[in-house]
């Protein structure tokens, strides 16, 4: 009985050992990978196929390269790029002369050092339809 205790203690010693040094082997990866370098300079990011969806930014920093997974929505604004980010003022007026409308937008944020215009204006043709009365309002009518 005793010589069952003092294997199954010296096999929990072992697993001890060998579970220690794997979380060390984890830590001294970790510390291979990092890079010491602190003034990366960080392209566009490339979307992997068409303009839009998933895609790599490059970054470099002295002789180092890295990339990094991004992605660009298909939805985005692609004239400004999807590393600028604005905050918009609401629509103006519908000018009669030109059919659009426009507002502008002031930088709110620029990502990876991306070089984005401080002030940016886009248009939009005027809607073409009078806003109706809301659904509720005609649900009543006409059921009489």
């Amino acid at each position: 009985m005793q010589v069952r205790a003092l294997l199954f203690l010296l096999l929990a010693l072992i697993l001890l050992a060998a579970t220690a040094e794997a979380g060390k082997n984890k830590k001294d990866k970790v510390k291979k990978s990092s890079s010491e370098c602190e003034d990366w300079r960080w392209g566009p990011c490339v979307p992997n196929s068409k303009d839009c969806g998933l895609g790599y930014r490059e970054g470099t920093c002295k002789d180092e390269t890295k990339k990094l997974k991004c992605k660009i929505p298909c939805n985005w604004k692609k004239k400004f790029g999807a590393d600028c980010k604005y905050k918009f003022e609401s629509w103006g007026g519908c000018s009669v002369q030109t059919g659009v409308k426009t507002r502008s937008g002031i930088l709110k944020k620029a990502l990876y050092n991306a070089q984005c215009e401080e002030i940016v204006y886009v248009t939009k043709p005027c809607s073409s339809k009078i806003k109706s009365k809301s659904k509720a309002a005609k649900k009543g009518k006409g059921k009489d």
